[in-house]
């Protein structure tokens, strides 16, 4: 299990890639905070002895003494430059002001690395954030299609977004566990020892009992943390599947349900954070009480060494607060290895998407498809989902060049099915496909698909504008291009009369059109793509009759001189094509032209009597 969570966090510091440029000016900026930080609390001892006339007594100093860590030097110095800027003559006042200035002045420039370090993580966390958005991305569009009908969307996005989020904690976080705290924590013990060793040792003593308390709560949090993020996609998954359903939703009365399923869900994840939270919010405070104890106790052993002489006043006073500071970057250092555990748990959830390996892939030298020149060739195809239930079986045929084929047959014969492995959605379980003699996996994906269009029933269309919806995949297209795609498609007049025209937004799906203005702009993107390979998949099946006469003129258009593959739900649409492929049950049941198989009185010749009825 360590190993596993080591080899994660690895892994999760590889987004912040180059890591050498933010860990050595962090390193550099948190070396000088500490020390800046720390002599602010040491001035504590000469502030605290002017002003009683006890543990520092001014004599004029001409030179700087040599430097040594101890209260001598800083004395030393601290009358070597108020002799230098205000001569032998000795007056409280002008002291305590010197003083106050070196404080200020120590305090802005342990400020300012602060500042310098906290934007180093800063731009760490942002570009780290930006690597990791980018490769989950685009790990996740180049699976194959049927990755997304295995996955929710709703569990993609949280991996994507929320994930992500606490994931940037443990990246960041690393760099304050490995140099800021540390380097706070070494200097205030640093500056406890030179004041008191035997007040120190006992401290040293102390800290790890509040180290072996907080790190049993910390052990604790992973694993509800990576239960919380699972939770986390079932409830985008559940807002993004009833936003993209509202309508199903209002006309079926089905809010309560929906309504009790997002309450559940949100509850068991409200539970696991909150019982995160209990352990986490316990780690400060025991923190603080084990701190205040401690203070206690030095309190009594330090004030018996002040007594007894073994301990200047100031010198307590200043170890005092520099032990109660000792405890905050003590604190923060347990409280970020917290983070950094429920980032790796997340983390997990990250690679989850990013280790995926997508079904279809191109070999190492794929061949790139040029012309298109003789035919599509489907020798003995098989195809299953799930690898048990058989969707096609053993399906033979050809499209050649320029020839328009049309599949019908009964609905869930596989129609679709064999449609979408032409442009490589999925890889057949046997058989092959053939284009221009060449098996259809030698070929590059991208290749494949640049000379193919589809037009599906389902009309995929963005939120952006009507221009950019149709030249998506040709941003170099011109708006006359684009303008004459339209013409084509019959979409021109209806563009026009929208409020922006080409620049008109069409909303979520394109939500603000009608279906049929939506399928004409589908149909748009595809006369601009002018693709030598056309696939019609039931292209008019949802449409009114008024929609479908404009749609139906618009494909005609697209279809001349085109070698297509034409899915017909109604089929007074396919009665000139070349080929009409009867799919039956995932077997090829007859074959022929539209008056072939009217006179076989078959299969298809059913289907034309119950759409004429």
């Amino acid at each position: 299990m360590k190993n596993s969570m080591m080899k994660t966090y690895m892994r999760l510091l590889g987004f912040a890639s180059p890591l050498s440029r933010y860990t050595i000016p962090y390193f550099f900026y948190s070396v000088f905070h500490a020390i800046f930080n720390t002599f602010t609390y040491t001035m504590i001892i000469p502030i605290v002895g002017t002003l009683f006339s006890e543990g520092y007594e001014f004599k004029p100093t001409y030179e700087l003494p040599a430097f040594e860590l101890n209260t001598e030097f800083l004395n030393g110095a601290i009358s070597y430059a108020y002799t230098a800027i205000f001569g032998p003559e000795y007056m409280i006042t002008k002291l305590l002001g010197l003083l106050s200035a070196i404080l200020i002045l120590s305090n802005m420039l342990s400020n300012l690395f602060r500042y310098l370090g906290s934007m180093t993580v800063e731009t760490l966390r942002t570009r780290t954030l930006q690597n990791m958005r980018n490769r989950m991305f685009e790990s996740t569009m180049a699976m194959n299609v049927g990755y997304f009908s295995e996955q929710r969307k709703g569990d993609i996005m949280s991996k994507i977004t929320s994930d992500v989020m606490v994931v940037q904690f443990c990246i960041t976080n690393t760099l304050q566990v490995a140099f800021r705290e540390p380097f706070l924590i070494i200097g205030y013990c640093v500056m406890m020892v030179k004041i008191s060793w035997e007040l120190t040792v006992f401290s040293i003593l102390y800290l790890p009992i509040v180290g072996l308390v907080i790190g049993s709560i910390v052990k604790r949090l992973r694993h509800p943390a990576q239960r919380g993020q699972e939770r986390m996609g079932d409830l985008v998954s559940v807002m993004e599947e009833s936003l993209t359903g509202v309508k199903a939703v209002k006309s079926y009365n089905a809010f309560d349900y929906i309504r009790r399923k997002f309450r559940a869900i949100n509850g068991e994840m409200s539970n696991i954070l909150l019982s995160m939270a209990r352990k986490q919010q316990l780690a400060s405070p025991m923190s603080e009480f084990l701190g205040i104890t401690a203070i206690s106790v030095v309190l009594v052993f330090g004030g018996a060494l002040v007594m007894n002489g073994s301990m200047t006043a100031s010198g307590f006073v200043a170890y005092i607060a520099a032990f109660s500071q000792l405890t905050r970057p003590l604190r923060s250092f347990i409280d970020q290895f917290a983070n950094i555990n429920q980032g790796i748990a997340a983390g997990e959830r990250i690679f989850s998407i990013i280790d995926a390996k997508s079904q279809v892939e191109d070999k190492p030298n794929a061949l790139k498809l040029g012309e298109f020149r003789d035919k599509i060739e489907f020798k003995n195809i098989s195809f299953s989902y799930d690898g048990q239930r058989e969707i096609l079986h053993n399906i033979s045929f050809e499209v050649r060049k320029g020839e328009t084929v049309a599949l019908v047959g009964p609905s869930g014969g596989g129609k679709s099915t064999l449609s979408e492995l032409i442009p490589r959605f999925y890889d057949p379980a046997a058989g092959e496909i053939l284009v221009d003699g060449h098996p259809l996996t030698d070929y590059d994906q991208e290749s494949v698909r640049e000379h193919m269009g589809i037009v599906s029933q389902e009309t995929i269309l963005f939120n952006d504008t009507i221009r950019n919806n149709i030249a998506m995949g040709r941003e170099s297209a011109s708006i006359e291009q684009i303008e004459a795609a339209a013409r084509v498609a019959n979409a021109h007049d209806f563009i026009m009369q929208t409020e922006q025209g080409y620049d008109t937004n069409i909303g979520d799906r394109g939500m603000k059109l009608s279906g049929g203005q939506r399928q004409r702009l589908s149909i748009a993107r595809a006369v601009l793509k002018n693709p030598e390979i056309l696939i019609l998949d039931e292209a008019t099946s949802a449409l009114d009759t008024e929609s479908e006469k404009l749609v139906q003129e618009a494909l005609t258009s697209l279809l001349e001189g085109r070698t297509s593959v034409v899915i017909a739900h109604r089929l007074s649409t396919i009665h000139n094509a070349d080929r009409i492929i009867v799919i039956d049950s995932g077997r090829i049941a007859e074959q022929g032209t539209h008056s072939e198989l009217m006179a076989l009185g078959g299969i298809y010749a059913k289907l034309i009597e119950m759409q004429s009825l």
